[in-house]
C-alpha cells in the first residue's frame, strides 16, 4: 500500500470513530482534593473515602482517566488542619470536599474561591460558614450532620436502657466542636419531656477525658453523650476503656464507637453522607455554582447498639428495644 492511501484510510478510520470516545481522549482530567479530619489509619476515615470513590465512579468520574483524587487526613490537631489546608488552596484544585468544622473555617479564612463541599459539617449557617440552607450564596455548599434536638434523642436512647438515669455530660472540645455550646442552648430552651439534667462538658486532652469519665463513674445514674467532634472521635479508643471501667454507658452519632466496645450509637450515615457528596462535585465539575445549590440534611440514620456491652454495665435491654435497633453487635 502506497503512503499516500495508507493516511487516507487511517483518517477515514478516525472519522468513524465514536464521538465520545474522542471527546474522552481530549477532556481535561479535573482535580479533587479530599480533607477527612481523621488520621489516615482510622477505620472510619477509610470508610467515608471508599463511600465517595464509589460515589464518583458511579457517576462516571474515573480516577486516572478524567479524575485526579488526593486525599489528606489532617487528624484533629489544629496546626496539622492550617498546614493541609495552606498546601491545598496552593495547589490550587478544582474543586475541594472537606470533612469537618476546623477545616471548613481554615479553608474560609484563606479567601480562596475554590468550589468546596462540606461533608458532615454541623450548623453551618449558625458557625458563619453560608448564608442559608436554601441559598449558601459564595463558593460553599454540602451535606450537614446534626441538630440540636439530636441531644433529646440521644438522651430518650439512654434512658430507654437505663431508667434510673438522672444526669448526662456531653463532652467535647469547645476549640474543634464550639457549636455544642449553642446545640444545647438550644435544647434547653424547648420544653423537656425528661428530667434528665445536661451538662457541657469541655475536653481538650486526654487526661481532661479521664477526669471528666471518672467523675461521671462516682454517680452510678450518669450517662455520656461523646459528642461528633473530630477530638472525640480521635481520642474514642480511651473513652470507650474508661467508660468500661467506670461502668458509664456511652452513646455516640457513630457506628465505630459501638464496634469498639461502647454502648450504642444513633446518628447519621457517615458514608452515606460522603457518597451523597459525590452528586454536589460531579454538579459543579459540569458547571453548576455551589452557591446556588442547597446544603442537604442526612438521609439515613442508624440505630447500633452493643448487647455484650450493656450486660458488662448490668443492663437489662427489651426485645422491643433491640428490635428497633438497624444492628445488634453481640
Amino acid at each position: 500500500m502506497r503512503r499516500r492511501e495508507f493516511i487516507t484510510l487511517v483518517g477515514g478510520a478516525a472519522a468513524t470513530w465514536p464521538i465520545a470516545a474522542r471527546a474522552q481522549r481530549s477532556e481535561r482530567t479535573r482535580r479533587i482534593s479530599v480533607l477527612v479530619g481523621l488520621d489516615e489509619s482510622d477505620l472510619e476515615a477509610q470508610k467515608r473515602i471508599k463511600a465517595f470513590r464509589i460515589g464518583m465512579r458511579d457517576l462516571g468520574w474515573i480516577e486516572g482517566r478524567n479524575i485526579q483524587v488526593e486525599i489528606r487526613f489532617t487528624g484533629s490537631d489544629l496546626e496539622s488542619i492550617n498546614k493541609h489546608v495552606a498546601e491545598v488552596t496552593r495547589l490550587a484544585p478544582d474543586i475541594i470536599v472537606a470533612n469537618s468544622t476546623p477545616i471548613i473555617a481554615a479553608l474560609r479564612s484563606t479567601k480562596s474561591r475554590i468550589p468546596i463541599v462540606f461533608a458532615m459539617v454541623n450548623d453551618p449557617v449558625g458557625q458563619g460558614f453560608i448564608a442559608s440552607l436554601a441559598r449558601p450564596e459564595a463558593n460553599i455548599t454540602g451535606f450537614y450532620f446534626i441538630d440540636f434536638e439530636m441531644v433529646g434523642k440521644w438522651i430518650n436512647l439512654l434512658s430507654d436502657v437505663k431508667p434510673s438515669l438522672s444526669k448526662v455530660a456531653l463532652i467535647f472540645n469547645p476549640d474543634t466542636s464550639a457549636y455544642f455550646d449553642d446545640f444545647l442552648r438550644s435544647f434547653k430552651m424547648l420544653q423537656q419531656p425528661t428530667s434528665v439534667e445536661v451538662q457541657a462538658v469541655h475536653v481538650r486532652s486526654i487526661a481532661e477525658v479521664e477526669a471528666a469519665i471518672a467523675e461521671l463513674g462516682r454517680n452510678p445514674d450518669s450517662g455520656l453523650i461523646a459528642g461528633s467532634d473530630i477530638f472525640i472521635v480521635g481520642v474514642r479508643k480511651t473513652i470507650v476503656k474508661l467508660a468500661g471501667e467506670h461502668r458509664v454507658p456511652v452513646i455516640s452519632p457513630y457506628r465505630q464507637f459501638v464496634v469498639e466496645g461502647s454502648l450504642m450509637s444513633y446518628g447519621p450515615d457517615t458514608a452515606d453522607i460522603f457518597r451523597r457528596s459525590s452528586s454536589y462535585v460531579d454538579r459543579i465539575l459540569k458547571g453548576e455554582s455551589p452557591g446556588n445549590l442547597p446544603v442537604q440534611s442526612p438521609s439515613k440514620f442508624e440505630l447500633v447498639f452493643n448487647l455484650k456491652t450493656a450486660k458488662a454495665l448490668g443492663l437489662s435491654v427489651s426485645s422491643s428495644f433491640l428490635q428497633l435497633a438497624d444492628e445488634v453487635i453481640e
